[in-house]
């Protein structure tokens, strides 16, 4: 299975950014932080011309369930949706929360929380996307 899940949109980085946003909080979720990377790069003098946001968003029920199971997996969390361009195309993606989850961890219980993180968040993703 492909570790990733990843969906083009025809809408411009900024609109794609805005409506991820939206979308994360529709969906029950929270974004705790949004890092710009192109940006980053760009004001280290690193000739980048591609866009990219990484949002970090969470569901603080969640979240407190799978560290009261296993606190490693603090290293995990919360989880990464990206917005970026690439080749002139914006793309709206993130790594699959139960294939990450299950290289990670074999406490009962997390992987049917994980399966629910992964279907919330493609939710998202895709609402986000059209």
């Amino acid at each position: 299975m492909n570790p990733y899940i990843i969906v083009d949109t025809a809408k411009a980085f900024d609109q794609a950014s805005a409506d991820l946003q939206a979308a994360v909080t529709a969906n029950g979720f929270g974004v705790l932080a949004v890092l710009d990377l192109g940006d980053s790069l760009r004001s280290k003098g690193i000739n980048f011309s591609e866009q990219c946001q990484v949002f970090e968003v969470c569901n603080p029920q969640q979240a407190a369930y799978v560290l009261s199971k296993d606190m490693k997996l603090t290293m995990a969390l919360p989880c990464r949706i990206s917005v970026f361009t690439e080749a002139g195309q914006t793309r709206i993606g993130m790594i699959r929360p139960e294939g990450m989850l299950s290289n990670l961890s074999t406490e009962p219980g997390l992987m049917e929380l994980a399966h629910d993180v992964e279907s919330a968040t493609t939710a998202i993703i895709q609402s986000a996307a059209i």
